[in-house]
């Protein structure tokens, strides 16, 4: 009895997996929507029946999971880089010569083309053929987990079709909607007085926040995969076009227009033709994305800054929309500075309803000759905050008033200074006397690339700073229950979980720890170079400016933004405080063993369990050494990971040294170098 059972239940999911491949991927449907749905109550009735029958990839538990009371974070076990960008043919001929440049053998390059959709990036894992994990991008190192939300998904497979499966592999891919669904969609919010949807995009990254995963399964989503994010086992794909052909036989939807090309010319001829084909491919593009197809040039080519040398986005020009300028206010930044923003006439471009551009500062209105009341040209690009392109003198009425800088703060009526080499005009009070100045401080210090406080969002914020609870970053660890509870629409369970995110952020990285500080002119990358040279917040506070000055990227004015940051008393308190309430970061002593590895070229290869590639790279780069993306006769030791391919058998071929994970820690932990276990390490970073 049981075994037929177990056999109708494989017929039946096998069939209706079929159909929804069919449907949600191949857009050619076989049976009528109403023969489907009997397939599936059949299904739902046969399960019901013996519920213990019911497994992981079943179509009928792709809703099947309780409401989140909050997402939690995913570490990628391989980055998610962004994308350099061009914008015209000279621009990719560049990057071409650039990417010709690095290569040992640059004859033999060639490109992957295609559409670069304006969607939502996510990650998903697969392990023995059956969806384990859906992450979104997030900073790139962490996401969140969003696998329930991505289940209720038809075009993503719970169970792939194919014997020559990886053990576990990762697909990257992007989720968006339709521009025909969008419509539709909205159409029926307003039958029903619900809410709309502002954009696709907005759409799909609202829709794959929800915590109650039957919310988004009532979204129009859908998505391409468009790349490999790492795999283990035999399959180790030579080029990218073999990548998406085989996502393509497994059931993984992927976009029809991908192509190989060789050479400038073909890649501009495909930009050009997407191009053209833009408004009527069904669904918001903004722009082209070329790889280098050789997935060992692409190791060879390695990343920069985040961003991967082998691969380039092809932008095309903003859409552009004519407005009015119904007047102009002036916004306080974090380090004071006054910005001038453009209140518009609502119009409608690039998919959104736009009321607001900036104006950057007082040098740009006076470019633009700008008044209140002319008629303008704005531009708006993806997520680029909207800009006044240009001013319609031949529309400019009578009355247009001249726009006049303030001669006080807006948000603490001290004077604002212009000073004479700068063209920001800025409050003349510090932090600690501007409320917004305050504001903006903290919104910096709690965002994802800093302390990263998950659900401290700029509303709690502005209430805490208003309400007095507040001053200064270190203020918010000392917050209590009630504090936090106590403010609009929050209750004790969100307060609790605010509480639990503040706990959790304090536990960082030094780079990141300085990032948030918020000093002028010190920005993401630069923070890191401070963290990798001074290794130690104090050698870093006592830093003169020539000490400064030696820093990679640190050059006289950054490292007098440094200098007066540490020197002054208030923030030094503020530093003080913040290690008081346990901020504190995982640290590498010194040991005289900077230069331990220095010279040497190593190689790091397939999955690391313990600690992350990033990780790895990280403490070898303190050691002095070389990390390099591919092997060669001057590598002097490759780590492989499970999964490692052919890097491995390369270094094997060649008489390379090859160890393992647990003797690659082994060695870190006889060099004495780390002042924790390495795995607490990890685990805190």
């Amino acid at each position: 009895m049981t075994k037929g059972v177990i056999k109708q239940l494989a017929a039946l999911r096998e069939e209706i997996n079929y159909h929804l491949h069919r449907y949600h991927v191949l857009a050619a449907p076989e049976i009528a929507d109403a023969q489907y749905d009997a397939l599936f109550d059949q299904l739902l009735a046969l399960e019901a029946q013996h519920p213990d029958l019911v497994t992981l990839d079943s179509p009928s538990q792709r809703v099947g999971a309780a409401p989140l009371s909050q997402f939690e974070k995913v570490t990628h076990e391989a980055v998610m880089l962004s994308l350099d960008k061009c914008t015209s043919e000279e621009e990719l001929s560049d990057w071409i010569d650039r990417c010709k440049g690095r290569l040992d053998n640059p004859d033999a390059l060639s490109f992957t083309c295609e559409p670069k959709i304006d969607g939502v990036a996510v990650a998903l894992v697969y392990e023995r053929g059956v969806l384990t994990l859906a992450a979104t991008r997030g900073d790139g190192r962490v996401g969140e987990n969003i696998t329930a939300n991505v289940r209720t998904i038809g075009a993503v497979p719970l169970r792939l079709d194919g014997d020559n499966l990886p053990a576990r592999f990762e697909v990257r891919g992007e989720i968006y909607i339709p521009v025909a669904d969008f419509v539709k969609f909205n159409q029926a919010c307003a039958d029903s007085g619900e809410k709309p949807m502002i954009n696709p995009r907005n759409g799909a990254a609202g829709s794959l926040r929800q915590l109650d995963p039957k919310i988004t399964a009532r979204r129009p989503l859908t998505l391409f995969c468009y790349s490999l994010g790492w795999a283990e086992g035999d399959w180790q794909p030579a080029t990218h076009h073999e990548v998406i052909a085989q996502f393509k036989v497994w059931g993984l939807r992927t976009n029809p227009l991908v192509r190989r090309v060789s050479g400038l010319a073909e890649c501009m001829a495909y930009v050009e033709e997407v191009q053209q084909q833009r408004t009527q491919l069904g669904y918001d593009i903004d722009g082209v994305v070329i790889k280098v197809d050789n997935l060992q040039q692409q190791q060879e080519l390695g990343a920069v800054t985040r961003k991967p040398r082998w691969a380039m986005a092809y932008k095309y020009p903003a859409e552009e929309a004519v407005t009015t300028v119904e007047g102009v206010e002036f916004q306080v930044g974090r380090t004071g500075s006054i910005t001038p923003v453009a209140r518009l006439a609502p119009v409608f471009v690039s998919g959104v309803t736009v009321s607001n551009a900036t104006l950057h500062n007082m040098d740009e209105i006076a470019r633009l000759d700008l008044r209140i009341g002319d008629s303008v040209m704005i531009r708006r690009a993806g997520d680029v905050i909207p800009q006044v392109v240009s001013v319609i003198e031949s529309k400019r009425p009578k009355q247009a008033k001249i726009i006049e800088l303030p001669k006080n703060c807006p948000s603490c009526d001290s004077p604002i200074l212009h000073l004479d080499d700068e063209a920001v005009a800025r409050c003349g009070a510090s932090h600690n006397v501007c409320p917004a100045q305050r504001k903006e401080g903290l919104k910096h210090f709690a965002s994802r690339l800093a302390m990263d406080i998950d659900g401290l969002g700029d509303k709690i914020l502005e209430q805490l700073v208003d309400l007095g609870r507040v001053k200064n970053s270190a203020d918010l660890y000392e917050l209590s229950l009630d504090d936090i509870a106590g403010l609009e629409r929050m209750g004790q369970k969100s307060a609790q979980n605010l509480l639990d995110a503040l706990d959790r952020s304090k536990t960082t990285t030094f780079a990141r720890f300085i990032y948030a500080l918020g000093i002028r002119e010190v920005g993401e990358a630069t923070a890191a170079n401070l963290a990798g040279h001074f290794k130690e917040l104090d050698l870093l506070m006592s830093a003169d400016i020539n000490q400064l000055e030696a820093v990679d990227d640190v050059g006289p004015v950054v490292a007098s933004r440094i200098s007066a940051f540490f020197a002054d008393e208030d923030n030094k308190k503020v530093v003080r405080a913040l290690l008081s309430a346990g901020v504190n970061w995982p640290s590498i002593e010194r040991h005289g063993k900077d230069d331990l590895l220095a010279g040497q070229t190593w190689v790091l290869t397939g999955t690391l369990e313990v600690m992350s590639r990033n990780e790895a790279k990280a403490v070898l780069s303190k050691l002095g050494a070389k990390v390099a993306g591919s092997v060669s006769k001057k590598t002097h030791q490759v780590v492989a990971g499970p999964g490692a391919g052919s890097k491995l058998s390369k270094a094997e071929s060649q008489g390379v040294p090859v160890m393992d994970e647990a003797e690659f820690i082994t060695f870190l932990q006889a060099q004495e170098i780390m002042t924790i276990d390495l795995p607490v390490l990890i685990d805190r970073c």
